[in-house]
């Protein structure tokens, strides 16, 4: 894994949050985003949600990757049955986030959780970067059947980088 990477690409990201929360006005923020049913503010909220869920995930692979891989196939398998409940309150979770947090609580929040990843990436030796278990593929475009801790640092930028492109936001040059 090319850690220094992954670090460049979570300050892009952290940087392009900022530019995005500092560019738009507060009407854009409340414009309809293409292809979902979130706002703008929403879906920046789901943005960083794919940031800030990290820790739970890596905890289910750090427990997951110790236990027979049968055992990792069905809770994945249970997880995808029960992807219409989790759309539901990964919808609403968005949706009161992007409410209840401003662009100052969002960005700080993004700061803060980066922050933490840059750290605990530097932190993890190889063997655990190349532990890993089975996922819901069905809950997200960029879970796939079988993920390592290396695959999951990936996944909240690819994440931002796609929905990134749902936001309706007038382009303006970065700062």
């Amino acid at each position: 894994m090319d850690r220094q990477a992954v670090h460049q690409e979570m300050e892009r990201a952290r940087a392009t949050f900022h530019d995005l929360h500092e560019q738009a006005t507060p009407t854009e923020l409340r414009q309809r985003t293409n292809g979902t049913r979130w706002t703008n503010q929403q879906l920046l909220f789901h943005m960083l949600l794919g940031y800030l869920i990290m820790r739970a995930l890596m905890d289910l692979v750090r427990l997951f990757a110790r236990l027979p891989p049968a055992v990792g196939r069905a809770w994945a398998t249970v997880l995808d049955v029960g992807t219409r409940p989790f759309d539901v309150v990964n919808y609403l979770g968005s949706c009161a986030g992007g409410l209840a947090l401003g662009r100052r609580g969002q960005t700080f929040l993004f700061d803060h959780v980066v922050a933490a990843l840059h750290r605990r990436l530097d932190a993890e030796s190889n063997a655990e970067l190349a532990r890993g278990m089975h996922y819901p593929s069905r809950w997200d475009p960029f879970f796939h059947d079988y993920m390592t801790l290396a695959d999951l640092y990936r996944f909240p930028t690819r994440h931002f980088d796609f929905h990134r492109e749902q936001l309706t936001l007038a382009p303006r040059a970065p700062r």
